[in-house]
């Protein structure tokens, strides 16, 4: 039985367990994660009805169904034509499954979910994620075993950018993201995960800045944020290092506070405790330094085939960390016009604690 298999399996016993008959879903990471078939939506109907009991069924466009067969454990792929649209072919499944309570997907076009509804006027309707997301965020071997490559793939890149030294000093904020982008494809890693950070100087102050024409100069500070993707799962590293020259005043002070944080945070990690938890731990050192007012974000998110996912580690959350769990650990502190510092390592949780999945030096000194 393929992984693929396992987790239908599983996501069919929570169908029963919480009342509904059928998953709804449309191409995307919850197709994927049940049956190893990725792809986005269109314009043409592509759905998998996943039963309480029995087979699973894709129904697509003909143009795809070969692709399908060919690389999911699904038997029943059903193709539908251009010249007759999905009907006849989606009909009689859902004739033949009668749901009195049925899961879309989260994400599933707004066109298509009112189909359904008009379709089986009858049914209740529910999203996916109540069943799939707390199988998803538990995540098994060959899922951690993904996530591990990706985040050495990052690792190995951060050590490239740091082995630039005062090369870097002069280029852009765009050519040191391009860099990144190029390293990560030659460590194995499959596109990004989310678009490269690269915040100079003053932009660093900006969580979610944008790679531009800022030129990188001696004594700034860089915060740099990406990740790549193995067979789909990505990572997440961030790092705030100065390439050359003394950083601004403040800055060592800052910086240290904010490791001091992101260890406390990873420390903090085992089973039992909650997500909340964990960011308290980190959120109480930065506002006993003083500058609780300038982290501005969770302390984390949940890791898997998308960038942003369950659990949230966030002040009150009181999801319980289980193991398998993975999720991002990173503290900042923003100085608007002056510089921020951002810290973040992907960790597991294991039976008694947590494994970091980064592991390259978290210093500001290149």
């Amino acid at each position: 039985m393929t992984p693929f298999e396992r987790r239908t399996h599983r996501a069919q016993s929570r169908l029963d367990a919480v009342g509904a008959d059928c998953l709804a879903l449309p191409p995307g990471r919850d197709c994927y994660y049940l049956t190893g078939v990725g792809g986005e939506q269109s314009d043409r109907l592509h759905l998998l009805l996943v039963p309480a009991d029995g087979d699973p069924t894709f129904v697509v466009p003909r143009l795809e169904a070969e692709p399908i067969r060919a690389s999911t454990w699904v038997d029943d792929v059903r193709a539908w034509d251009d010249e007759t649209g999905p009907d006849p072919v989606l009909d009689p499944v859902l004739d033949d499954l009668s749901p009195s309570r049925l899961l879309l997907g989260d994400r599933l076009w707004t066109e298509f979910g009112l189909a359904l509804q008009r379709r089986l006027p009858d049914a209740s309707v529910g999203l996916a994620s109540e069943v799939l997301a707390p199988l998803r965020r538990r995540k098994d071997d060959r899922e951690l075993d993904a996530l591990r490559a990706a985040a050495d793939a990052a690792d190995a890149t951060m050590r490239d950018v740091r082995a630039l030294g005062t090369d870097a000093v002069g280029w852009t904020e765009a050519e040191l993201a391009d860099f990144v982008v190029e390293r990560l494809a030659v460590h194995g890693g499959t596109g990004v995960a989310f678009d490269t950070i690269v915040a100079a100087g003053p932009n660093g102050a900006d969580p979610h800045h944008a790679s531009g024409d800022r030129e990188i100069r001696a004594g700034d500070p860089v915060v740099l944020d990406f990740g790549t993707l193995v067979e789909g799962y990505v990572s997440d590293q961030t790092r705030t290092v100065v390439f050359d020259g003394e950083p601004p005043a403040e800055f060592e002070t800052v910086h240290g506070v904010v490791r001091e944080a992101q260890s406390a945070g990873v420390a903090a990690v085992e089973p039992g405790v909650t997500a909340g938890a964990v960011d308290r731990a980190v959120r109480t050192i930065i506002e006993d330094a003083g500058y609780g007012d300038r982290f501005v974000h969770r302390t984390g998110h949940g890791v898997g085939l998308e960038i942003h996912e369950e659990p949230n580690i966030a002040a009150g959350s009181e999801t319980t960390l289980e193991p398998g769990m993975a999720f991002s650990v990173e503290p900042g502190v923003y100085l608007p016009d002056c510089f921020g510092v951002r810290i973040e390592d992907l960790v597991v949780v294991t039976g008694d604690g947590g494994e970091r999945l980064n592991h390259t030096d978290r210093g500001w000194r290149c």
